[in-house]
């Protein structure tokens, strides 16, 4: 790493704001540089600041003993608060430096006092680290902060003390000690004691394996060879046990060989029961599938039926409406069958009071008597008739009842048609009246058109009354 400022604000005998940047003039192309100044000037704070914007300890403050007075209480003379100066209620300590990473970061330690008073109480110290030069925070908590500077330094705080700044105490007694001492100190500041223990422990080590070696040695001698007799006798023996035990390995290959068919023969004889249980369910299954089976075999027997079957539901469909339909012209051939013989009926009552009118008419037209004037029941076109001579131009046969004397029946049925029936030539008979119109046609008279059905005998005997009034 490399450190690139170092600046605090109110530690120790550093009032106010300092900043010391070893980027600028003349520093910036100084290779060695002296920190230099009387007794309180400040020369061991810029190192305290070091320390405590990195690691928040300093080396000077390890060896310090007893407490230290403070307002309200005393705390301990080896905490790093004891370097904020007095009358200051606040203070901090800051390095710029770059990491093994090469990249610029900003550490900073910051102190201060309850309620930002120099009267209050000394509050915990915290520590932040940033990222130059947009100063992006790096860590949360104060542990974190300071696991962070370790690692972008690569030194833990007693290596730092040790590798980049050696204490003004330290480098004393280093410049003062003897040889073998100096030789202690240079282990102690370089941290190369780690090694003297390691040698220890090897020589260590090595001693006991050499009296290992030594007893094992001493158990080899103590153990003499065996003459030749005990030694072919024990040679058969060891033949005899291989073969004893080539013997033993075959007939454990048996052995096995035969439980694994065994094995097999019980896997199998389950395999069978479950079979048989299996073939037991699927033969009951089928029993009592037959009733649905059977079914089934009935409907397939019966699907080429099907078309007749809708044929015969679609004629019985067909007839069922036919025969509604031959009921409902049978009701209306009733209603006009009695329709029909109510007209009769009717018809015969117009009949019956035709006849009666016509015989009124006739009794007083005879009271006018011969040589009167009478309107002709005709209606010929020539008015009020003479009594027989102008009857007589017509030269018809038909002869007048009113006077007795003959009319012309085309010129009479001519005036008598356009009477009765609206229309030229003979009269016919107005319809709905059946004999009742023709005889009232006969008269001459006006009548109207009546709805089959409707009341004509009624309608009939009213205008026959009417007529015979009008024409005698």
């Amino acid at each position: 790493m490399k450190i690139l400022r170092i600046g605090g604000k109110n530690l120790a005998s550093l009032a106010d704001e300092f900043s010391v940047d070893f980027e600028s003039q003349p520093l910036a192309s100084s290779g060695l540089f002296a920190i230099s100044g009387p007794t309180g000037a400040g020369k061991s704070t810029l190192l305290d600041a070091l320390c405590l914007a990195l690691y928040d300890a300093t080396p000077r403050l390890l060896t310090a003993t007893g407490k230290t007075p403070d307002t309200g209480d005393h705390i301990s003379s080896q905490d790093p608060r004891t370097l904020l100066r007095r009358g200051a209620a606040e203070g901090y300590a800051e390095v710029d430096f770059v990491g093994n990473d090469g990249t610029p970061y900003r550490a900073r330690w910051n102190v201060r006092r309850a309620r930002t008073k120099a009267a209050g109480a000394l509050q915990p110290t915290s520590m932040s680290l940033h990222k130059l030069p947009e100063l992006h925070p790096i860590g949360g908590t104060k542990t974190e902060v300071k696991a962070e500077i370790e690692r972008r330094i690569g030194l833990s705080f007693g290596q730092f003390t040790r590798a980049v700044l050696l204490a003004q105490n330290e480098f004393a007694t280093f410049l003062k000690a003897a040889d073998d001492e100096r030789g202690t100190l240079l282990e102690t500041l370089t941290g190369s004691a780690i090694y003297s223990e390691i040698s220890m422990r090897a020589h260590e080590r090595a001693k006991l394996e050499a009296q290992a070696l030594q007893r094992l040695l001493g158990r080899l001698a103590d153990q003499r060879p065996l003459d030749t007799d005990a030694r072919a006798e024990t040679e058969a023996q060891s033949v005899a046990a291989e073969a004893a035990l080539a013997a033993v390995d075959q007939r454990k290959a048996v052995l096995e060989a035969e439980l694994r068919w065994h094995q097999q023969a019980a896997r199998l004889a389950a395999g069978v029961e479950q079979a048989r249980a299996s073939v037991g369910g699927c033969a009951a299954d089928l029993e009592a599938a037959a009733p649905r089976r059977a079914r089934l075999e009935e409907l397939e027997a019966v699907q080429e039926a099907r078309p007749l079957d809708d044929a015969v539901t679609r004629i019985a469909a067909e007839r069922s409406a036919t025969q509604s339909a031959i009921e409902h012209g049978l009701r209306e051939a009733d209603g006009a069958r009695a329709a029909q013989e109510q007209a009769t009926a009717s018809s015969t009552t117009a009949g019956e009071a035709l006849a009666a009118a016509e015989g009124g008419a006739a009794g007083g037209c005879a009271a006018a008597g011969p040589g009167q004037s009478a309107r002709c029941p005709y209606r010929c076109h020539a008015g009020r008739l003479a009594p027989a001579r102008r009857h007589a131009r017509h030269g018809g046969a038909v002869r007048c009842r009113c006077a007795g004397v003959a009319a012309s029946e085309a010129g009479c049925g001519r005036a008598t048609g356009k009477r009765a029936g609206g229309r030229s030539g003979v009269a016919g008979r107005p319809p709905g009246l059946g004999g009742a119109g023709a005889g009232l046609a006969a008269l001459g008279c006006a009548v109207p058109a009546i709805r089959p059905g409707g009341g004509a005998g009624g309608q009939a005997v009213a205008v026959a009354a009417q007529c015979a009034a009008d024409q005698c």
